[in-house]
């Protein structure tokens, strides 16, 4: 196969080379020939639906900067499958915070760069390496990948979540980051420092990820105190918290006006003067000192986004009055194989299907208002869960 990058003069004469549309004639199993970085040959093979174009519409960030950063173009290359993984038609594509981050510069990537690292959709090829591990054309799969916001993503086999009958490829699409997040979030990134019956305290309950770390909280058992905003209050209030602290709204921002209640106080007058074992907090900036502050004896806080801005720099001298721990996870440290992938995946399928977790898809933007889905999230409009609906 002729590579789009590879010229005419740089083809090797003794190789037999196909052309696209003899390809992907039908579903078919072509061999693909392709040539390491040492010069030797070998052959993968891959199925493929009959009809994946050579472009594709994509969400593309070519400058950092604000929302309108963000641009569609319809002619953007569809990306070449290596060995191990499936290329991905994509339904829908979650926007989470990070996307927000990538776009601005704040975390780094190489530019330009497709947005987006969450999706869902039809699997519509698959090399020999992935087929050997049980994924087919054809099969509904949900992905946490770079390069979602795009009609096609080309994803490591090892990374395909298989969605079960009865969950709905948008819902799934809404479990990968955000339902992993909150899944390692309560499940591991507390090291065991909080233990079933004890407090925990989650910030922003209103907004996507910790509706769902609310509910999971509930489910392995601890106390929660969830903080939210008075206009989310009927969201917040159906997460069924032990204590909820309602807040002032802050306009125009994804965050509450912290200051409004003495946070701290009231964690104190819940928890009888004892603190919480964990804090969850996704604020960042706003919100550190109220964390700190609210922690139990050898608590840990985590600190896991920074919707408010970044959490500044702190001397660690400040957590030796309570022997206090602080973390800075991500999850891609915390699926590190397929096993802990499944792991994390099964529950929440599995508490879906039983009715114990309620996801709330609040907004679908179609891909051709990428930045609009962007200035929608970082407004703090959401009540749940936004996701661009594609093509």
């Amino acid at each position: 196969h002729r590579s789009r990058k590879t010229p005419a003069a740089d083809l090797d004469t003794s190789i037999n080379y196909y052309p696209l549309s003899t390809m992907l004639s039908g579903l078919t199993r072509t061999t693909l020939t392709l040539r390491s970085s040492t010069g030797a040959i070998c052959e993968k093979y891959a199925r493929f639906f009959s009809d994946i174009p050579a472009t594709m519409k994509a969400a593309v960030v070519r400058e950092v900067g604000d929302a309108d950063a963000l641009k569609v173009e319809n002619d953007f290359p569809v990306p070449e499958l290596k060995p191990g993984q499936v290329l991905v038609k994509n339904h829908y594509a979650g926007i989470n915070f990070i996307d927000t981050y990538h776009r601005k510069g704040l975390y780094a990537r190489d530019l330009p760069f497709v947005g987006g690292q969450e999706g869902g959709g039809i699997v519509t090829a698959v090399t020999d390496e992935a087929s050997a591990q049980g994924i087919s054309v054809g099969d509904r799969v949900a992905y946490s990948v770079f390069g979602s916001y795009a009609q096609y993503t080309a994803v490591p086999a090892a990374k395909i979540l298989p969605v079960p009958e009865g969950v709905g490829i948008d819902v799934a699409t809404a479990c990968v980051v955000q339902g992993m997040t909150a899944h390692y979030l309560t499940a591991s990134a507390h090291a065991n420092l909080i233990q079933p019956g004890e407090w925990v305290l989650i910030h922003g309950v209103g907004g996507g990820t910790c509706q769902w770390a609310a509910q999971m909280a509930k489910i392995m058992g601890y106390k929660v105190i969830g903080t939210g905003p008075k206009g989310k209050a009927d969201v917040c209030e159906a997460l069924n918290c032990d204590e909820l602290i309602l807040l002032d709204e802050t306009p125009g921002t994804a965050y509450e006006d912290y200051e409004s209640v003495d946070i701290v106080k009231r964690v104190m007058e819940v928890t009888d003067g004892k603190g919480v074992k964990s804090v969850i907090d996704g604020i960042g900036k706003n919100t550190v000192d109220i964390s700190i502050g609210s922690l139990a004896h050898r608590g840990i806080f985590i600190s896991f986004g920074n919707a408010s801005g970044a959490v500044p720099a702190f001397p660690v001298l400040r957590l030796i009055g309570k022997s206090a721990y602080v973390t800075r996870p991500k999850l891609l440290d915390y699926t590190t194989d397929r096993e802990e992938l499944l792991w994390r995946a099964n529950d929440i399928f599995g508490w879906l299907k039983e009715g114990k977790l309620n996801v709330s898809v609040d907004t679908c933007f179609p891909l051709d208002e990428a930045s609009e889905g962007h200035k929608y999230l970082e407004a703090g409009k959401s009540k749940g869960k936004v996701l661009y609906e594609i093509p």
